[in-house]
């Protein structure tokens, strides 16, 4: 049987894997505590989901909707982007809705790239930042994920040695899944080293609200002067609102990447349904104390995470912004990967995590946990995973 080119392109997704163990085991009557997907267990805010409510309640807004989101849901992400950055956008070129920032990734890709157009992508990265690119017929460089002086290093290294010259840079601060943070000072180098080797930099800011103690908050790139001249930033309502599956986010930016982002969406999509859009537009230009408690809620479960585990004998760094911890696995299991390592978890001790490796090779030895279980589930969850320690399994 005949392969098709883009599915061969993709490898294993490597999520199913631990996917089907969950299944097996909860099939079984196994009680999962479920680390694996960044899926938010919150609530969204009271007044959205009444403002969906009532939206839906009226004639015609079941018809089709805008591709590129309503008037109103750009006019109110430019004007978050105005009260949280300081940043002006022009929310009829320079804002597009999207179905999530996924989405907006993987269209972006279709609308800039051409076979065999390069692309730099940190390694570990979420999957959609290569893959996108990868279905549209680019070829991946791998770039580092932290925010450090040899960063520019080895960038600078990858576009000396790629040919043909890379066309992008992609980054993603607060990291998915490292929890990296930026400084505004590291944008400014970014978007010089971007201009200097003409790149496009596309910025996904996804967890720009979720931030712990007393870090400052999360920049955006769009913040240095001069950064709109080549960047396209995406954000997402997903975390910020506990909205994932409302699929809702946005990119912003340069003018002409906008533009094809906006043309490619037009063939393929009518937009989110109108209620959500309207229920968007209600979160970010509502009360904003719901994005305090949510950051409240993660710093608990963060630090219930790291105080449990360590005593369990699992060191947890303590990630100082995003909803997730990055962590090594322990030496004892090191040598066996980490998709084994997560399926055991999975068998041995009834939790699930993510395996580093399914955000890019140089993930391997490491497994992602996210805090989207309360407090009681996360301790439950270390007395199982130190139970399961000391049996020296």
């Amino acid at each position: 049987m005949v392969e098709f080119h883009r599915i061969q392109r993709l490898p294993p997704y490597v999520f199913e894997q631990v996917n089907r163990a969950k299944a097996a085991a909860r099939k079984k009557g196994a009680d999962i505590i479920d680390f694996g997907m960044g899926n938010p267990d919150l609530e969204p805010p009271a007044h959205v989901i009444e403002k969906m409510m009532e939206t839906v309640a009226k004639p015609r807004t079941g018809r089709y909707s805008a591709s590129k989101g309503i008037p109103g849901l750009r006019k109110a992400q430019a004007a978050y982007y105005d009260r949280r950055f300081g940043v002006k956008l022009n929310p009829d070129t320079q804002v597009v809705a999207t179905l999530g920032s996924k989405e907006g990734f993987a269209n972006l890709a279709q609308a800039i790239t051409a076979p065999g157009d390069v692309i730099l992508v940190p390694n570990p990265s979420y999957p959609i930042h290569g893959f996108g690119f990868l279905m549209a017929g680019g070829v991946l460089r791998s770039a580092p994920v932290e925010p450090s002086p040899e960063f520019f290093v080895q960038v600078e290294r990858a576009v000396k040695f790629s040919i043909p010259k890379p066309l992008a840079l992609v980054v993603c601060y607060p990291s998915n899944p490292t929890a990296h943070v930026a400084t505004l000072d590291f944008y400014k180098d970014l978007v010089a080293f971007a201009k200097k080797h003409e790149l496009l930099l596309l910025s996904d800011l996804a967890y720009a609200e979720v931030y712990f103690d007393d870090n400052e908050p999360s920049p955006s790139v769009l913040q240095v002067p001069g950064a709109v001249d080549c960047t396209v930033e995406f954000t997402s309502m997903s975390k910020t609102f506990s909205m994932a599956g409302w699929r809702m986010g946005f990119a912003v930016g340069n003018e002409r990447l906008i533009a094809a982002l906006a043309r490619v969406k037009s063939y393929l999509d009518y937009g989110a349904y109108t209620p959500i859009q309207v229920a968007a537009v209600a979160a970010l230009n509502g009360p904003q104390q719901y994005i305090s408690e949510m950051r409240a809620t993660y710093k608990k479960r963060r630090d219930v995470l790291v105080e449990s585990f360590g005593r369990a004998g699992w060191d947890i760094p303590a990630p100082k912004a995003s909803m997730f911890a990055w962590v090594q696995i322990p030496e004892q299991y090191r040598d066996m990967g980490g998709v084994e390592f997560a399926k055991m978890l999975i068998d041995k001790a009834d939790v699930a995590v993510s395996p580093g490796v399914a955000f890019g090779e140089q993930g391997e030895g490491f497994v992602r946990i996210a805090l989207v279980e309360n407090e009681e589930r996360i301790r439950q969850a270390a007395r199982s995973i130190k139970k399961f320690f000391g049996t020296g399994a």
